[in-house]
């Protein structure tokens, strides 16, 4: 098959997916290509993971900008002719629909829904855009149950699949705690905490830092390392700087590889406001680490059956999220036990490989039946038009 992928945003957990996917498919046999914008980690991953990459400029958020990067996508579609559209997250998701409306057999991938991301009248938009545009999608993709579960409970029609986010567990291997604190600087013998992800408001690192000064009460000696960057990095900077000295955080920024702060963490935690799947905890997990999440979309499904009550807290309290973390960072030798049975689970359940295998015939479903079913039948007599 001829495939075509089209993402906006280009970094963070979106871009990794979107990699492991090209790799796959490439070992496969297929033509793999990625329509993207430049300057994010994207568009040189995928073009080293074997992808035919094609610019393209788009903003992160719908504006003006938006039916001038709704042209430029039906060029590129032209262009590559392929036999399956894949859209990654709402912004591609917008455009790739309006641009080519059912046409070519479609799968949009929400990877969290939009309408959860936003607040008022936006929110109201968006969700009247997705329960719309669904039939132009011959599958919407969902990394999780809940999110196929809020996507039907908001309203939104669609033909479903469900396929979990996955981690290569090969690359993400257990690696020895000691040199890995060594390597970085850190105190080898302090419980330490570690927060990976984009610095934003979803993945709630404000909420982590709130609730830090009653850990720090609980285990004194307890240390929280935060690694990613993102658009509010100068707000948490901000934060850690006003908190009582020594507060115990350490702000790593952006790094190429996270398996070193993995390997040196007790316990990996993600407070965010709303996820798909994170690919963050599957990373920790296939480290060989324990995580601590808040219970949103993605959440209770990514954890071995056993983690599924005390590896979660509500999303958005610090109280909660400050008991959990103490709990696990006062007991480091239950967090390695923990670890291992986080790592068997990944394993099983959550290999890449598997992931690739399970999309492919997706795709080969999609390919077969044609045109989105929602436009097919939706009773008006219009099917979907040329490219």
């Amino acid at each position: 098959m001829t495939i075509l992928h089209i993402a906006q945003p280009v970094d963070g957990g979106v871009a990794r997916v979107l990699v492991d996917l090209v790799r796959g498919q490439q070992e496969a046999g297929h033509r793999v290509l990625v329509a993207c914008p430049r300057g994010g980690r994207l568009a040189d991953g995928a073009a080293a993971a074997g992808a035919l990459v094609q610019d393209w400029p788009a903003r992160r958020s719908p504006g003006p900008a938006t039916a001038a990067e709704v042209w430029r996508l039906r060029r590129i579609v032209r262009g590559a002719a392929p036999d399956v559209l894949h859209l990654h997250s709402a912004k591609a998701g917008l455009a790739g629909r309006l641009a080519v409306r059912g046409a070519v057999p479609t799968v949009f991938q929400p990877h969290a829904w939009s309408f959860a991301a936003v607040e008022g009248p936006v929110a109201a938009a968006t969700l009247r855009w997705e329960r719309y545009a669904a039939r132009w999608a011959a599958r919407v993709l969902c990394v999780s149950d809940q999110e196929r579960q809020d996507g039907e409970a908001a309203g939104v029609r669609a033909a479903w699949a469900v396929v979990p986010n996955g981690v290569d567990t090969a690359h993400y291997a257990p690696a020895e705690r000691r040199a890995a604190r060594m390597s970085l600087g850190l105190d080898l013998e302090a419980p330490l905490a570690v927060c990976v992800g984009r610095l934003c408001r979803q993945k709630g690192q404000d909420v982590l830092l709130a609730a830090w000064p009653e850990v720090l009460r609980r285990v004194p000696a307890a240390r929280l390392a935060l690694v990613g960057g993102g658009p509010d990095e100068a707000v948490i900077a901000s934060t850690v700087r006003e908190l009582a000295a020594p507060s115990g955080v350490r702000l790593a920024g952006d790094v190429p590889d996270p398996r070193p702060w993995l390997a040196a963490a007790d316990l990996v935690v993600l407070p965010s406001r709303w996820e798909g799947m994170a690919l963050a905890p599957l990373e920790a997990m296939a480290s060989g680490r324990p995580v601590l999440l808040t219970d949103v979309p993605g959440a209770r499904e990514c954890l071995p059956p056993q983690e599924r009550v005390r590896g979660v807290v509500p999303a958005g309290d610090p109280a909660a999220l400050a008991v959990g973390m103490a709990r696990a960072l006062a007991d480091p030798i239950e967090c390695e036990r923990r670890g291992s049975v986080a790592r068997d689970h990944l394993e099983r359940c959550h290999d890449v490989r598997a992931v690739v295998e399970q999309v492919d015939e997706l795709y080969r479903t999609v390919v077969r039946t044609g045109r989105a079913p929602a436009a097919a039948g939706r009773g008006d007599g219009r099917v979907p038009g040329r490219i």
